[in-house]
């Protein structure tokens, strides 16, 4: 098992849960994993076609899946999995 942090927003569908364990062998199959126990949960990070929300980031490990094996990077059970809401804004 996988520990995934969950961000404030999706928590809702995480029974307010701030870490989830999921099962897999990637990162796709934990959030699958995931997404089969807490329905709603893969709305809030994957669009109608099924791919990645633009805001959604995802770390394993503190390294940003985008420049590893996207959401096919491997995983094993000593590592974290952290899905962060893109921020924007700012003060002028």
């Amino acid at each position: 098992m996988v520990d995934v942090r969950v961000p404030a927003p999706l928590r809702p569908q995480t029974e307010g849960a701030k870490v989830v364990q999921g099962d897999g062998d990637s990162v796709a199959e934990v959030l699958d994993d995931i997404g089969r126990r807490f329905p709603g949960f893969r709305a809030g990070l994957f669009d109608q076609e099924g791919q990645l929300r633009q805001f959604v980031n995802i770390y394993v490990n503190d390294e940003d899946i985008r420049y590893l094996n996207r959401l096919q990077t491997p995983v094993s059970s000593d590592d974290v999995v952290s899905v962060l809401p893109a921020v924007a804004g700012g003060a002028r």
